[in-house]
């Protein structure tokens, strides 16, 4: 019941995520990332620890498909687990577990992939990835455009009401981390916040970084 994509933008080099689902609180569970390594995204039947512990092979020199392959051996309950990555070259991988209800799919393109289960359909991430390749704009737009394409060709079985979108550049700290915990519209809701954030994100990343060249309070 949950339906998100992982990317690595070709040009800057950032990682990306974003996510919906029919539960509370997508944003808090799925994903860690980390700038100049890649990211990692866990759910179906949500293991938190899986996400950091993929970044973790990552950081130490796995790529994509040998982080999955050492997740999935290392995970008892690897039946439930529907996993993705993307690793700092821009490779990409995914696994199903056995127990991962239907429909569910995977979609991958250069730099980018899609994953979902209990979805309305199994071309629900083929879309993402079409929406996301063919989007302009940086990579935050481009994952909206993606996670809303989703929801267009079919979404998950029930109406989703949490969604995230988290950006890693250059710097320890993510670029953004936008949460929408419940909502009617959460997708539309979490690119309002977006339209709204983004005019500051690099404000932000100032503030941390030189203050004293910063603006505002």
């Amino acid at each position: 019941m949950t339906f998100s994509l992982i990317a690595r933008c070709a040009a800057t080099g950032a990682f990306g995520y974003a996510a919906a689902t029919s539960n509370i609180g997508v944003g808090a569970r799925l994903c860690a990332m980390a700038a100049g390594v890649g990211g990692v995204l866990t759910q179906h039947r949500t293991d938190p620890r899986l996400a950091p512990r993929g970044l973790g092979l990552l950081q130490s020199g796995c790529d994509a498909a040998h982080a999955i392959a050492a997740l999935v051996a290392s995970t008892p309950d690897h039946g439930w687990r529907q996993l993705a990555v993307v690793d700092a070259a821009g490779r990409t991988a995914h696994f199903h577990g056995a127990r991962v209800k239907p429909a569910h799919g995977a979609a991958h393109g250069p730099g980018v992939v899609a994953i979902g289960n209990i979805l309305a359909n199994d071309g629900v991430p083929a879309a993402m990835v079409a929406a996301f390749e063919s989007a302009g704009g940086v990579l935050a737009e481009r994952l909206l455009a993606a996670l809303a394409a989703g929801e267009t060709a079919g979404g998950e079985h029930g109406p989703v009401i949490s969604a995230a979108l988290r950006i890693v550049t250059d710097q320890e700290f993510p670029y953004a981390d936008l949460r929408v915990d419940r909502a009617a519209d959460p997708i539309a809701t979490l690119a309002g916040l977006w339209t709204d954030y983004a005019p500051w994100a690099d404000e932000f990343v100032l503030r941390a970084l030189t203050p004293d060249a910063a603006r505002g309070g």
